[in-house]
C-alpha cells in the first residue's frame, strides 16, 4: 500500500513538473512562449515606420513654416502615441492579464466592435493597401529616374535639361512586382524585413545628412515663420498646400495597423499592454526626433523651394554617387514593401474566391511546375491572373497620376483618422465600457472628430493638388 501511495505521489509530482515545463515553453493560448521585450517591440515599430513618408516632410514643413511645421508634427506624434496606447489595451479582450488574445488589428475590431464595423474596417484597410501600391510605384519610378538624371547632371553639368519620362520606369517596376507577386507568402520571407529596415535607414539618413551638409556649407537657414509666401503661390494654393502638408505628415505617422501584431510578440508578465505602451513612447519619441531633423534640416537647406521628395527633387546634385545609393536604396525598399502591403490583400481575395467557388478548378487547382535544382513551384492560374491584373491596374493609375506629394497626402488623409484614431478610440470605449456622455467619453469623441476634420481638410488639399497638376501633365510619355 505504501509503495502504491509512494508511486502515486511520484506520478503526481511528475505531472506537476511536466505541466511546469510545458507552461515555460508555451503561452496561455498554446503558442510557443513569446520572448519580445520593450526594446524589440520599439525596434520593430521604428523599422516599420521610418520609410518613404520621411521624404516629403521637408516639403510639408515648407508649406507650414517654422512655427506651424514643428508644432503640427508634435501634435501628430502626441495623437499617435495616445491612440496607440488605447489600442494596446485592446490586445486582450476582457481581463488585461488573462483575457483572449487578438492577434491582428482586425481581430481586435471583431472582438470589440463586431458586425458591420469589421466589414467597414476591412474595406478601409484594403483600399488603403491599394493606394499604397500606387504610391510605392510612383515613388520607386521617381527614384529610378533620379539615378539616371543624377548621372546626366554629373556628366553634362547642373544646367543641362536631363529630362526623363517616368512611364518606362513605372513599367519596369510593375514587371518586377508581377514576378514577385507570384511567390506565395513573399512577405513572410525572414530576411525581407531586415533588408527593408537597412534600406529605409540608409536613404533616410542620407537625406538628413545632405540637409545638414547643405546648411553647414551655406551657413544660412532658409524658410520663414509662415512658410511659402503668398505671391510665390496664390492665396488659394497656400490654403490647399497647407491642408496637403497635413496629409503628408499624417502619412508618416500612419502605422497603427501593425501595432497589434508587434504586441503579439511580447512576453508577459508584466502585461503586454504595459510593455507596449512603453515601447510606443520610445518609438514615437525616436521617430518624431528623426522626422523633425529630416523635415527641419530639409527646410533649412532649401527654404520655400524644398522639393516634394527630398532625394529626387534635385535640391542636391553632389555627391552624385551618394544620391544614387540613396535612390537605389529607396527602390530596393519599395520593391519589398509593395509585397509586404499587398500580399495580405492578395490572400484575402484568393480566400474569398475559394469560399465562393469551391468547385472551380481555375481558382483552387495548383499545377506543379518542376524547377531544376529546387523544389517544384505550385502554379495557381487564378493567382497568376488576379495578381497580374492587380499590378497592371495599380501601375496604370500611377502613370495617370504620378504626383508623389499629392498621393502621399491622399493616403495620409484616408488612412490616419479611421485606422489611427477612430477604431482605437471606439474599441477602447467598448473594452472599458465607458458610459456615454461621461467626461472621458466626450473627450475621446472630441479628439476623434477633430482628427476627422483634419483628415477631410488634408484630403481636400491633396485632391486639389492632383487637379492642379493634371492641368500641365501629359500622361504616358516615353521620350
Amino acid at each position: 500500500m505504501g509503495d502504491s501511495t509512494n508511486f502515486a505521489s511520484k506520478h503526481q509530482l511528475f505531472d506537476v513538473s511536466v505541466n511546469v515545463t510545458e507552461s515555460k515553453r508555451f503561452d496561455d493560448d498554446g503558442r510557443i512562449k513569446r520572448t519580445g521585450s520593450v526594446w524589440t517591440a520599439s525596434a520593430h515599430i521604428i523599422t516599420a515606420v521610418i520609410g518613404s513618408g520621411v521624404l516629403s516632410l521637408a516639403w510639408a514643413v515648407a508649406q507650414l513654416g517654422w512655427i506651424a511645421g514643428p508644432i503640427v508634427m508634435l501634435l501628430f506624434s502626441f495623437v499617435t502615441y495616445y491612440t496607440s496606447s488605447l489600442l494596446s489595451d485592446c490586445y486582450r479582450s476582457g481581463d488585461p492579464l488573462s483575457g483572449k488574445r487578438n492577434y491582428t488589428y482586425m481581430d481586435a475590431v471583431q472582438a470589440n466592435l463586431g458586425g458591420l464595423q469589421v466589414k467597414i474596417c476591412g474595406w478601409i484597410q484594403y483600399v488603403n493597401l491599394f493606394g499604397v501600391a500606387i504610391g510605392y510605384t510612383i515613388a520607386s519610378s521617381i527614384s529610378m529616374m533620379a539615378v539616371k538624371r543624377s548621372d546626366c547632371f554629373h556628366k553634362h553639368g547642373h544646367k543641362a535639361p536631363c529630362l526623363e519620362p517616368n512611364t518606362p520606369y513605372m513599367i519596369i517596376f510593375g514587371v518586377i512586382e508581377i514576378v514577385f507577386s507570384q511567390i506565395p507568402d513573399f512577405d513572410q520571407i525572414w530576411w525581407l524585413s531586415i533588408v527593408a529596415a537597412v534600406m529605409s535607414f540608409t536613404y533616410s539618413t542620407i537625406g538628413l545628412g545632405l540637409g545638414i551638409a547643405q546648411v553647414a556649407e551655406t551657413r544660412k537657414i532658409g524658410g520663414s515663420l509662415t512658410g511659402v509666401s503668398i505671391g510665390t503661390v496664390t492665396e488659394m494654393q497656400k490654403v490647399w498646400r497647407t491642408f496637403q502638408a497635413l496629409g503628408a505628415i499624417a502619412f508618416a505617422y500612419s502605422y497603427s495597423l501593425i501595432l497589434i501584431e508587434i504586441q503579439d510578440t511580447i512576453k508577459s508578465p508584466p502585461s503586454e499592454a504595459k510593455t507596449m505602451k512603453n515601447a510606443t513612447l520610445i518609438s514615437v519619441s525616436v521617430t518624431t526626433v528623426f522626422y523633425m531633423l529630416c523635415g527641419c534640416f530639409g527646410y533649412a537647406a532649401f527654404g520655400d523651394h524644398a522639393p516634394d521628395n527630398l532625394l529626387t527633387g534635385f535640391g542636391f546634385y553632389d555627391p552624385y554617387w551618394l544620391l544614387d545609393i540613396a535612390n537605389i536604396a529607396i527602390v530596393v525598399h519599395l520593391v519589398g514593401a509593395y509585397q509586404v502591403y499587398c500580399q495580405p490583400l492578395f490572400a484575402f481575395i484568393e480566400k474569398t474566391a475559394a469560399e465562393w467557388y469551391p468547385n472551380s478548378k481555375f481558382i483552387t487547382k495548383n499545377i506543379s511546375v518542376p524547377i531544376p535544382g529546387y523544389k517544384s513551384y505550385n502554379l495557381n492560374l487564378f493567382r497568376l491572373v488576379w495578381r497580374t491584373i492587380f499590378v497592371i491596374i495599380s501601375t496604370f493609375i500611377s502613370m495617370l497620376l504620378p504626383f508623389f506629394s499629392d498621393i502621399v497626402g491622399i493616403l495620409g488623409a484616408f488612412g490616419f483618422w479611421p485606422l489611427t484614431v477612430y477604431y482605437p478610440v471606439e474599441m477602447y470605449i467598448a473594452q472599458k465600457k465607458i458610459p456615454k456622455w461621461s467626461r472621458k467619453w466626450v473627450g475621446l469623441q472630441i479628439l476623434s472628430v477633430t482628427c476627422l476634420i483634419v483628415s477631410i481638410a488634408a484630403a481636400a488639399g491633396s485632391f486639389a493638388g492632383v487637379v492642379s497638376d493634371l492641368k500641365v501633365y501629359k500622361p504616358f510619355k516615353f521620350t
